[in-house]
């Protein structure tokens, strides 16, 4: 894995040195990265965590709680999937900053594959793990509000008894990407995301409100910020990823830091009040330095489709 260090937007260039690679355009970067490994992996280790957590209701055989007694597989995931997401939608609006065009690529993004999802949950699945009245208790319109809301499905009740009454309850998490969406688009079209300095000012924010949350600091300011929702803590990680794309000029991955940084990054991971932040930084570093080498061996996952 060769150390490399992405180039200032206005380069427009490749060039290749034994110990640096300076990219710029994103067909070459869309070829070369391993974006799509890194989805794939987190994919999976949601599945991980959460087999052991539907079958005990709780969280005591999950193997990263085990590890560090903090957070779990399924939440380093999720962090990991919105750091992957901030980075790759700012470069999206950086390479076409045009509000309708943006906005519309981030509805066939979303819309079409949870709505799809939503229906199999609720007609093919539902009807599985309910029982025979199902179908006669079924709410259309409120089904149909919950998802074009990007909620988990509105179903009539199913899995009675188990932990989690729940179709997919792993859909969660949509609505507040498309929140993220949202909020570049809003930076983008009051010409924000010209002074990059704006969106690193965010994201310190939002560290400094995850800090203050950690350490138990109630802080509601005036009824506006509710810090248990899981918004601050997911657009944190969103923000972050945006920040390693807009100061890309400014950051070298180097392999002589990650002496410092695995061992930093695994000591955070056993207390709560750090964990997630350590997550946010210094494994946003490890993240991308993955995602962003290259390695010949793993280009087969370039070839598939977006898992």
């Amino acid at each position: 894995m060769n150390d490399f260090h992405i180039p200032p937007p206005s380069d427009l260039t490749v060039r290749m040195h034994p110990k640096t690679i300076n990219t710029s355009p994103a067909s070459h970067l869309q070829r070369t990265n391993n974006f799509n490994l890194c989805r794939l992996v987190l994919a999976i280790l949601v599945i991980v965590s959460h087999g052991p957590e539907l079958i005990d209701g709780n969280r005591h055989r999950e193997l990263l709680t085990q590890l560090f007694h903090t957070i779990s597989f399924g939440e380093f995931a999720v962090d990991g999937f919105f750091l992957i997401s901030g980075y790759l939608i700012t470069q999206s609006w950086h390479e076409t900053p045009q509000a309708f065009s943006f906005l519309k690529k981030r509805v066939l993004r979303i819309f079409p594959g949870f709505i799809a999802w939503s229906l199999i949950c609720a007609v093919i699945v539902g009807p599985l793990a309910a029982d025979p009245r199902y179908f006669f208790q079924f709410d259309i319109p409120a089904f149909a509000k919950g998802m074009l809301a990007l909620q988990v499905p509105q179903v009539p009740p199913v899995f009675v008894g188990s932990h989690y009454p729940l179709i997919n309850g792993s859909m969660w998490t949509i609505s507040y990407e498309f929140y993220c969406y949202l909020a570049i688009l809003a930076f983008g079209i009051f010409g924000l995301l010209r002074h990059r300095a704006s969106w690193l000012s965010t994201a310190l924010i939002l560290l400094a409100l995850n800090v203050l949350h950690n350490f138990g600091v109630q802080t509601t300011c005036f009824g506006f910020c509710d810090l248990v929702n899981p918004i601050y803590r997911l657009s944190m990680f969103f923000f972050a990823g945006g920040c390693f794309f807009l100061y890309r000029d400014s950051l070298r991955y180097e392999k002589k830091f990650l002496i410092v940084l695995i061992p930093l990054l695994l000591a955070a991971l056993f207390s709560i009040r750090t964990a997630e932040i350590a997550l946010a930084t210094l494994g946003g570093y490890l993240l991308f330095y993955f995602a962003l080498a290259r390695i010949p061996v793993l280009s087969y996952f370039n070839k598939l489709p977006d898992v």
